[in-house]
């Protein structure tokens, strides 16, 4: 099957730095709807926007889909792993905890995909400093969940342990691709759709059980998860997409230096939501762990005389 043509790097660029946006943004979305909606159907309407977004595009450019039933297979474990588990773990989390918070546990994003590419796939050889990177990531997550969990070992601190659940599975899911799904030969737009579809098929599935619970569907709330899912859940993956082919998997997972940033802003300012200081703190040791990991900071040893 012949290989899509590729974006231009100036290109890849621009989608890098707009996925960015709309996913820092994903955050103020899930914290609007959940005002009027329960975190399953946040999960199933996103997914559903996203899917019909991404049809509208594959049927208009006429993309060709796969007709590999082993592609197919691997798609289909996408859509669990890098759609419908995550979705549904960052939208429950976030009724326990800040959008601003969700965003910064987001960020160990590429920690979570420097192991599973390292460990589970061996898709990438990871060196001493990157190594020390992950630990110092890992601290970082400590800094941020230790001091409320001794407070209180509640419904935030279990919480925050589900966003490292949705962000393991991210990193999982990026590291899948490059071993599996490297050569699929389908452009962004066709492969996004190929594991969001199923993911939306899924949730439609279980709609009796999802639409059991009553929903408000006020401006906002409507706003919220048509902007979800057209522009977090459609256009996004696409550009994702995009630049993990450009880049590979723990390059393009470093969107999430973006991501907190926007959303922690958005948190403050739209919600009115507030940082305490371990968040911050936390949120600095785990970018300098993605820098460790990414090697754009290394560690140089001594010379001896």
């Amino acid at each position: 099957m012949a290989s899509a043509p590729s974006p231009s790097p100036l290109a890849i660029t621009v989608q890098f730095v707009l996925t960015g946006i709309v996913w820092g943004a994903s955050f103020l979305f899930i914290a609007v709807a959940l005002t009027g909606m329960t975190p399953a159907q946040v999960a199933g309407g996103r997914l559903l926007f996203g899917a019909v977004a991404l049809a509208a595009v594959v049927a208009l450019r006429r993309e060709r889909m796969p007709r590999s039933t082993r592609v197919w297979a691997h798609l289909c474990v996408l859509a669990v792993t890098f759609c419908t588990v995550p979705f549904l773990l960052f939208a429950w989390a976030e009724q326990h905890v800040s959008s601003g918070l969700a965003s910064i546990f987001n960020a160990t994003t590429p920690i979570m995909t420097a192991i599973m590419a390292w460990a589970a796939f061996r898709v990438e050889r990871l060196r001493p400093g990157q190594l020390i990177g992950i630990a110092v990531g890992i601290l970082g997550v400590v800094v941020i969940i230790v001091p409320g969990a001794a407070a209180d070992l509640g419904g935030s601190t279990v919480a925050q342990i589900a966003l490292l659940g949705a962000t393991a599975c991210y990193g999982f899911s990026l590291a899948y691709m490059r071993r599996f799904l490297g050569d699929a030969g389908l452009s962004g737009v066709a492969f996004a759709f190929g594991y969001i579809g199923p993911a939306a098929g899924l949730m439609v599935l279980l709609s009796p059980v999802i639409l059991a619970e009553p929903m408000e569907l006020t401006l906002p709330v409507v706003g919220s998860i048509v902007a979800l899912g057209v522009l977090g859940t459609g256009l996004a993956y696409v550009w994702n997409q995009n630049t993990l082919r450009a880049w590979g998997p723990t390059r393009a997972s470093t969107v999430t230096y973006i991501t907190p940033v926007v959303g922690v802003t958005l948190g403050i300012l739209v919600l009115g939501e507030r940082l305490t200081w371990n968040e911050p703190v936390g949120a600095a040791i785990v970018f300098l762990g993605i820098l460790l990991v990414q090697e754009r900071v290394r560690l140089r040893r001594r010379a001896r005389a």
